[in-house]
């Protein structure tokens, strides 16, 4: 039988060995707990939008506080992130993908968040008064343009993985051995639910950073941006501690 990614079970067995597990280990914890604070303060930024925006006309000291903390909260992850630009390039030199498809996508989607990573740490620098205060408009465009190319390949790679998923799933099926790969399916499925968690968050951020390149009342309206930011850093959350 041919089932990919796994090597197989003998009958007696109830779990099976996923090839890719030893790579994947050990590998991304660093990375992980930084991104779990990230989404923390991405939380409280959108939080702080959304209530800016609901209390404006009745409750203006309230609106006022709110927006301090927005724009405090969206500072410091942009300081936060200072030198993670970086990054993109440890992904591409530890695990670019198994296929030429994916690697491609790879390549491109970590090219944009490179990009995007880069410029908004010199957004920053132009924000708090290092770098000249009348680049931030061309960097926000630049970093939030690097930012949507990003996003839309990363959406591509993840697609591409749920369906050769889908189809290994069904192939153990129909090949009726799903007694034996057992542990293997849990792992399809729980690795399907991270990559739809990490769709959502993408197409989230996609919608904010199309609010950057061409400013559009949808788009940019304080409710679209709070909810579309509390789904990213929800969905974030989730996938770094799963329930």
């Amino acid at each position: 039988m041919i089932v990919l990614g796994l090597i197989p079970c003998t009958p007696t067995e109830n779990t099976c060995v996923d090839t890719g597990d030893m790579a994947a280990s050990g590998s991304t914890t660093s990375p992980a707990k930084r991104d779990e604070i990230d989404k923390l303060v991405k939380t409280l930024q959108y939080v702080s939008k959304l209530v800016h925006w609901h209390a404006q006309s009745t409750h203006p000291s309230v609106a006022n506080t709110a927006k301090k903390w927005e724009v405090a909260s969206a500072l410091s992850r942009k300081a936060f992130r200072t030198g993670r630009f970086l990054s993109g390039f440890n992904t591409l030199r530890r695990n670019p993908g198994p296929t030429t498809i994916l690697r491609l996508l790879a390549v491109l989607s970590n090219s944009g968040e490179m990009v995007y990573f880069l410029f908004d740490h010199l957004l920053w620098l132009s924000r708090i008064g290092v770098l000249d205060e009348k680049l931030a408009r061309k960097l926000s465009f630049v970093s939030a343009f690097g930012e949507s190319i990003g996003y839309v390949f990363f959406i591509l790679s993840d697609i591409i993985l749920l369906q050769e998923g889908i189809r290994e799933e069904r192939k153990i099926v129909k090949l009726g051995v799903e007694v034996f790969y057992k542990e293997r399916i849990k792992k399809i499925k729980a690795e399907r639910v991270m990559r739809l968690m990490a769709v959502a968050a993408n197409l989230a951020d996609l919608v904010i950073a199309i609010a950057d390149i061409e400013p559009d009342s949808r788009c940019n309206h304080a409710f679209t941006l709070g909810i579309s930011g509390l789904i990213s850093a929800w969905a974030g959350w989730y996938r770094n501690w799963p329930l």
